[in-house]
């Protein structure tokens, strides 16, 4: 006699980041609700991880699953973020406690016994956040987690937000900002203190990248 196994039920919620390695703009996580139908709906529009597709594609897309899936969006813009990491000190904890407010951001609207994201840290970090606020679900972290159209269509929300937040701080600044960490982003990051002075660059860029270090000529500290 085989021995079946109860199938876990296909309501979920996936989380994901953008942000995390670009030192402009600011850190987005977002957490997205889907279940049998909405699931068939993604696969249909194609959603799959936001690497594998274009910026311009992603803003078209993330209006469409904005409005098919209840989601919850946390942009933690540079100047809180530098403040967040001053307290917190490490980026694994800081991106649990904003995956934390994403997931209860959204379980207020929700009711939902499980959540998947990518693996980054000490799922505790979240697990903890949450029950300091008396919640509880399961939460599954996988590497590649985006191979699942939850977490894929999280990333896609939160790519969508990083982006329209970019262009907004280039265009508050009157420099482009790129993306990433780069030689060119050293640059445009010298160009803004030059024209700013050095106290602006925190309302743009992460201030703990090494990538400080070389904008503003200072050796590299050393912990």
């Amino acid at each position: 006699m085989t021995k079946t196994t109860a199938k876990a039920p296909i309501e979920r919620i996936g989380i994901d980041e953008s942000g995390k390695g670009d030192y402009f703009g600011p850190l987005v996580i977002a957490a997205v609700y889907v279940d049998a139908t909405t699931q068939g709906e993604l696969a249909l529009m194609n959603v799959r991880d936001s690497k594998k597709i274009s910026d311009g594609r992603i803003l078209e897309m993330a209006p469409d699953i904005r409005m098919l899936c209840p989601h919850s969006i946390i942009a933690i813009g540079p100047q809180r973020y530098n403040e967040l990491y001053l307290k917190i000190r490490n980026l694994n904890r800081l991106l649990a406690w904003g995956h934390a407010k994403a997931l209860e951001t959204l379980l207020e609207k929700v009711s939902c016994g499980r959540a998947i994201a990518d693996q980054f840290g000490d799922e505790r970090l979240i697990l903890n956040a949450l029950q300091e606020k008396g919640r509880t679900i399961v939460l599954e972290q996988r590497h590649k987690a985006e191979s699942d159209i939850a977490v894929a269509a999280a990333s896609i929300l939160a790519r969508a937000e990083f982006l329209l937040r970019m262009k907004r701080l280039s265009d508050e600044i009157g420099t482009t900002l790129p993306k990433g960490a780069s030689p060119a982003v050293e640059l445009a990051g010298r160009m803004i203190v030059k024209k700013h002075g050095e106290e602006r660059l925190g309302s743009v860029a992460k201030l703990h990248f090494k990538t400080t270090q070389a904008v503003l000529g200072k050796p590299e500290k050393i912990d």
